[in-house]
């Protein structure tokens, strides 16, 4: 049986402070394929920045291992790239030099100048943002922040993208066009990613799987649904198929059931 790309085994977190121990999560097993696009979703409280942190490497596990294409994850790298619910954009430097930072801290011995200045461009044509190239994040909206923070995690090459509810802050309208940016990007480049997002809508029109977790604490994977929902995706004629109604509906079902107990 072919290994996952991303496997995340009997993974538990546990938090001390003092004589104080609070479980996060505790149980989690979760493969992901390559090139797939799946959602974590769940209440408030329930660990799912927490498991996003622990396959950034930013958070480290108390049992259990994330295993990466075959490398185990125990810290930050350039193979996980993270986009935050804040942009995170270095506000003194613009939009082209935010995405120059990261090619030259991860391309700086592999690329030319000539190359790394080509790729910045590259990936800011990906989420159509080089009319700002100049620009700084205080004379740009939030989407398009957002937009630059995609590029910058795309300019490193990950092996996955994760996505910490990165249109969250933004209005309904942006949210919508980013969300269509984030299909075509995924269409195109075949990336794997891992979302986590509060949004029923959002999880059930980006992803191939939805993984649902548990209430906190001690909050683990409480049930994995399929989207099998053919690629490129149109919100309009996918939001009457069958399949979404169906992944919708089991999702807010799962959801309220776990707000009850």
């Amino acid at each position: 049986m072919a290994k996952a790309y991303l496997s995340i085994e009997n993974l538990s977190v546990t938090f001390t402070k003092g004589a104080t121990r609070s479980e996060v999560l505790t149980g989690v097993d979760l493969k992901i394929d390559k090139g797939e696009f799946v959602s974590i979703i769940g209440h408030s409280g329930c660990g799912k920045s927490t498991l996003l942190n622990v396959v950034a490497g930013l958070v480290p596990v108390t049992t259990g291992a994330v295993i990466l294409d075959r490398q185990e994850v125990n810290a930050p790298g350039p193979d996980r790239a993270v986009v935050f619910q804040n942009h995170s954009l270095l506000p003194w430097l613009s939009v082209r030099e935010n995405v120059s930072l990261a090619v030259d801290k991860v391309f700086g011995g592999a690329k030319s100048a000539a190359e790394r200045k080509d790729w910045v461009l590259h990936n800011l044509e990906l989420v159509k943002m080089t009319h700002a190239l100049d620009k700084r994040p205080s004379e740009i909206s939030g989407g398009m922040k957002q937009r630059v923070g995609i590029a910058r995690a795309l300019s490193m090459e990950p092996k996955v993208l994760l996505l910490d509810e990165p249109f969250g802050a933004l209005d309904a309208l942006t949210r919508a066009h980013l969300q269509d940016s984030v299909m075509e990007i995924h269409s195109a480049l075949k990336n794997t990613v891992l979302m986590i997002t509060h949004d029923v809508d959002e999880a059930t029109l980006l992803s191939d799987r939805i993984v649902m977790m548990t209430n906190g604490p001690r909050a683990c994977v409480g049930q994995v649904l399929d989207v099998p929902l053919e690629r490129p995706r149109d919100r309009l004629a996918v939001a009457e198929h069958p399949t979404y109604v169906h992944a919708r509906a089991a999702v807010i079902e799962f959801l309220y059931a776990r707000r009850a107990a």
